[in-house]
């Protein structure tokens, strides 16, 4: 068995069959059509969450922004056996409660890769090429010609070596980037980057990175990473991506050192507290690009996550490994 996949029960006709799924919801709500006679789906909302958790056999999190779950796991007694979020960070669902305990967790590795890498890869080239500028020029009726970066032959520091820091390192290796990536743990002879820094080599990374891109799990090891002291080891040129989790960075440190030119740009698609407030003074600043948690989010991506879902209960209903599962102490699927 595979570090991302676990047994859930017997196989065959005596697996998971009859079983209870209850669903977290927002809308859009999934449409399950393939549990149909198979599951009774039970939708719930964060005041009876609860309540209903006691009578499932299983929880999917179509809510990914909710804290309902963290919140109304039970100490003890019946809970679902299995929960899946329709997320790749566990980060708002995980307690000690339910780390502590057997039932499996599942995320949607696989789906939100690629469409973030496109994003993080548009949003170095928009930098670099200073389309914000054009933009504003053009509002202006104003003819001015500049010169703008080459991405091509730039350095990029990714931070988190999951798949979707992997996909990031792809994408922008092929516009001609060189790689730093960043994980947990040290390795050597990567089949695409060579090497993989362990976090402890990030601060002798920073000074020499065009572009710095956070894309690690949100973990109580990787909170704050990202403060004052990261921020001036980065050079002049900089500039700062998080597409991960708002709280790996200290928006005030950010902030300040956007305004006093510390680093030459950033870009925010999470952050602390969402969605971000009307009156929030990341509106302003500039030399930032501020986007409403979208990095992920292409047409369809809803009903891939649906999809997604379902295939997994068909292993969960046959008693076979379920595909995804998170190291709930670790916070994320292990890299095979």
């Amino acid at each position: 068995m595979s570090d991302s996949s676990v047994s859930t029960g017997s196989a065959g006709s005596t697996g998971n069959t009859g079983s209870t799924v209850l669903v977290l919801g927002s809308e859009p709500l999934p449409q399950l059509d393939r549990l149909a006679g198979r599951a009774e789906v039970v939708f719930a909302d964060e005041q009876t969450l609860a309540g209903l958790l006691p009578t499932a056999d299983v929880l999917l999190a179509w809510d990914f922004t909710s804290d309902a779950i963290r919140r109304s796991w039970p100490g003890h007694g019946p809970r679902p056996r299995w929960v899946h979020t329709a997320s790749a960070g566990v980060d708002r669902l995980l307690c000690p409660a339910l780390v502590a305990d057997d039932t499996v967790v599942t995320n949607a590795r696989g789906v939100f890769e690629q469409p973030i890498a496109e994003y993080v890869a548009g949003l170095v080239i928009a930098m670099a090429k200073d389309f914000h500028g054009s933009w504003e020029l053009q509002r202006q009726r104003r003819w001015r010609h500049r010169e703008t970066l080459r991405v091509a032959g730039t350095r990029a520091v990714v931070v988190g070596s999951g798949p979707i820091g992997r996909a990031i390192g792809s994408t922008l290796l092929a516009l001609g980037v060189e790689i730093d990536l960043v994980g947990r743990r040290e390795r050597t002879g990567d089949p695409e980057f060579g090497r993989v820094h362990d976090t402890g080599a990030l601060n002798g990374l920073l000074p020499h990175a065009d572009w710095v891109v956070c894309a690690a799990p949100l973990t109580a090891g990787t909170r704050g990473m990202f403060g004052a002291g990261a921020f001036a080891l980065m050079p002049r040129r900089a500039r700062f991506v998080n597409v991960a989790r708002g709280p790996l960075v200290d928006e005030g440190a950010l902030v300040a050192a956007l305004r006093e030119r510390r680093i030459a740009a950033a870009a925010l698609d999470v952050f602390e507290a969402e969605p971000l407030a009307a009156d929030s003074p990341l509106w302003d600043v500039p030399h930032l690009i501020v986007s409403p948690h979208m990095s992920g989010d292409t047409l369809g991506w809803r009903e891939v996550l649906a999809e997604q879902f379902q295939d997994n209960f068909d292993r969960w209903a046959a008693g076979e490994p379920l595909l995804n599962v998170v190291d709930k102490r670790l916070g994320y699927v292990p890299v095979q």
